[in-house]
């Protein structure tokens, strides 16, 4: 691809084209369909397409009652108000009934910038992959994207997946094939282990080129599959590197570093530093700046991995 597409865009561009060839699918939006890059689908879709505006709770509703008629409903706005304002309606109407809606949420973390701490989501991986029956992912670049998108509409059962707002570098080729539950490594390494996903990849990666020019070889992987999460690669990266760092735009608890350590501590334990937002809200700001602020840089990253190896 000759030009880097952002997470959202690319969302809204395999939307169409998935509605092309699936007349199940139904698009349903809280009245942010330009942000969210749902606009186009309603545009040439409009008998498949509802903005129920500004009513999350509603729009779970209709799409669980759209569920059990036989459409894919995909449910669309800011991930501070899916699942942050209608997780009972979640809760209760999608994730106990196991049903057949997607939930696709943009706009997450401090990557929101200027909009501020009500609307920089830092829990809601920790609130879906709480949930049963649902699948959690969290794509890097636009190709993930949309493979992600593309395996999550295939997939019978309630998902949630988070889409980045801002562009990531690519990481993958069109020729990759998205697995639910898998982890992909994208440089090899055995001195120590980082795992992140969306918008920290290309923080984790950066790292790994810089400490590699001082002798050291961290493993990254991108893992957009937090549930079901990539169990034995956290066990291989356990056994063979012995210290694993977890980037994360998103609280400490309940996200990446508590599903890695679930794993780490009931089948092989290892060290495990978790670089996230600790335990405080967002604020307004430049989203370069906040990420340099709560310590989400490669910096930080090669700080702490020093602190770790040497």
């Amino acid at each position: 691809m000759s030009k880097i597409m952002a997470p959202r865009d690319m969302f809204g561009k395999v939307l169409l084209e998935l509605g092309e060839k699936n007349k199940n699918i139904f698009v349903l939006n809280a009245d942010v369909s330009k942000a969210t890059k749902t606009e186009d689908f309603g545009q040439k879709f409009p008998d498949r397409f509802l903005n129920v505006g500004i009513s999350e709770q509603n729009m779970i509703g209709i799409a669980a009652g759209m569920a059990r008629t036989g459409f894919i409903p995909i449910a669309s706005t800011f991930a501070c108000f899916a699942p942050g304002r209608c997780y009972d309606q979640i809760r209760q109407s999608v994730s106990y009934s196991n049903l057949n809606v997607k939930i696709i949420s943009t706009h997450p973390g401090l990557a929101v910038g200027a909009d501020g701490a009500i609307h920089q989501s830092l829990d809601d991986i920790g609130l879906m992959r709480a949930l049963p029956n649902f699948i959690v992912l969290t794509p890097s670049d636009e190709i993930e994207t949309e493979k992600a998108i593309i395996k999550a509409i295939e997939h019978d059962g309630p998902v949630y997946i988070r889409v980045g707002r801002k562009e990531c570098p690519i990481y993958f080729d069109e020729k990759m094939e998205f697995e639910i539950g898998k982890g992909y490594t994208l440089r090899e390494g055995n001195d120590i282990t980082f795992i992140a996903h969306g918008a920290m990849v290309p923080v984790i990666y950066e790292a790994s080129i810089e400490l590699e020019k001082r002798g050291i070889k961290a493993r990254v992987i991108s893992m957009a599959s937090i549930k079901p999460i990539d169990r034995s690669a956290i066990i291989k990266a356990s056994q063979e590197t012995g210290k694993i760092i977890t980037v994360e735009d998103h609280f400490l608890h309940g996200g990446l570093y508590s599903a890695v350590c679930e794993v780490t501590s009931s089948n092989l334990p290892c060290l495990v530093k978790g670089i996230a937002v600790m335990d405080r809200f967002g604020e307004s700001g430049a989203p370069d700046d906040l990420y340099k602020k709560y310590g989400l840089t490669s910096e930080r990253v090669i700080e702490e991995a020093k602190k770790l190896i040497l």
